[in-house]
């Protein structure tokens, strides 16, 4: 069925699911109860899960999308999406999708700097054997938009040919870690051969914001479900994230102060 014109698509942004988060993860998990419950509540409302890949392809060839889609989305490849949301995932027949850092991940690749516990490469590929959706969010996590061009290229293909050793296939989709991104990076993700990417900005995604800044809604332990259903359904967005929006648009003009003052060194020296 085809959106209505202008429609706005629903993609939460999860991150850990655990019963106990240690300090630096607690604030953007949510507990294996909360997360059963919301993925009920969404079949309950009738929606349709689908891969961030499955959206991009269907507004890119203005294909019909099914009915009430929504995207679930984790963020960073924390272990309890394979304990605890695989297995709602699955009595629900949910697609989804998961941005790993890899150098996060447990393995030959881990550079040590993940936050919790983490998934490893065997429990990626049962994910993906599940129909999980597997993309990218760079190698070490950092902010992309603050690194050189050499930085960031890297970054990026560490991640994508990770990904493609392990799993056999090149990931389609990115998600910007911390939601930074600029138009620097947005290229250089589409010249290393993502097709779309995933922002935060807590709205809707639509069409028109264009395949490499999609937009994320935040599911936080903080989301009670009467807050979910409204945000899933695409009200009181603005109320609810005014203050993250306020906070953004402040810490983006300390950012552009940054990124200028960098440029003015590297250019004496």
């Amino acid at each position: 069925m085809n959106e209505p014109r202008g429609a706005g698509v629903p993609i939460l942004m999860y991150h850990a699911v655990a019963t106990e988060p240690n300090d630096a993860t607690r604030a953007l998990s949510v507990a294996p109860e909360a997360f059963t419950e919301q993925m009920a509540l969404l079949d309950d409302l009738g929606f349709t899960p689908v891969g961030t890949a499955e959206l991009a392809r269907c507004w890119r060839a203005s294909a019909p999308l099914p009915e009430r889609p929504v995207l679930i989305t984790f963020d960073d490849g924390y272990e309890g999406v394979h304990r605890h949301a695989l297995p709602v995932l699955a009595k629900h027949g949910f697609a989804s999708t998961l941005f790993v850092s890899t150098g996060w991940l447990r393995g030959a690749y881990d550079t040590g700097g993940a936050l919790d516990d983490m998934l490893d490469w065997d429990q990626v590929r049962e994910l993906a054997s599940s129909g999980v959706e597997i993309g990218g969010h760079s190698h070490t996590h950092p902010q992309l938009d603050q690194l050189d061009d050499e930085s960031l290229r890297s970054e990026l293909l560490r991640c994508r040919d990770i990904v493609a050793d392990e799993l056999g296939a090149r990931p389609a989709s990115f998600a910007y870690p911390y939601g930074y991104s600029s138009r620097r990076v947005r290229r250089m993700v589409r010249e290393t051969g993502f097709s779309q990417s995933l922002a935060v900005g807590n709205r809707l995604a639509r069409r028109g914001q264009g395949p490499y800044a999609l937009q994320r809604v935040t599911v936080r332990r903080s989301t009670v479900i009467e807050e979910f259903g409204q945000l899933v359904q695409g009200r009181s967005i603005t109320r609810v994230f005014a203050r993250d929006h306020a906070l953004t648009k402040g810490y983006a003009m300390v950012r552009r102060a940054r990124q200028v003052r960098r440029k003015a060194i590297r250019s004496r020296v």
